[in-house]
């Protein structure tokens, strides 16, 4: 039987307007730290998203989904938060904020490929 992996992750939401907390699931971040991974997955359908919230910047809400690939990816490109380890870029990731792009609770669970668990999760909650 393969090894399995704690593995943690969150929904990444779009949220226009704060003050209404309606949102919009739109991806998912995943965090297996014995394995290194945190990698995020998003696909943004802009005919939903139009519809519920016509007033949308859609280019800002890229950029920011553009940023926390970045982050993930760590080094330079993630800025001076990429420099971070890895469980600490999904913390910071994961805090709680009051922005167009926040995340869900953080959730736990074991897996044996933590890709294929992205995979299945974007899947199941996103799709």
């Amino acid at each position: 039987m393969p090894e399995k992996h704690l593995f943690e992750y969150a929904v990444i939401r779009v949220v226009p307007r704060v003050e209404r907390e309606e949102f919009l699931n739109v991806g998912v971040i995943l965090l297996c730290a014995s394995q290194g991974f945190l990698q995020t997955k998003y696909e943004l359908d802009e005919n939903r998203l139009r519809t519920i919230f016509p007033d949308l910047d859609l280019q800002e809400l890229r950029e920011r989904l553009c940023a926390f690939e970045k982050v993930c990816a760590g080094r330079k490109e993630g800025g001076p938060i990429g420099h971070l380890g890895t469980a600490s870029r999904f913390r910071w990731l994961t805090a709680n904020r009051s922005t167009i792009v926040q995340t869900s609770a953080v959730h736990p669970g074991l897996c044996c490929n933590p890709q294929e668990t992205l995979d299945r999760l974007m899947q199941e909650l996103v799709r």
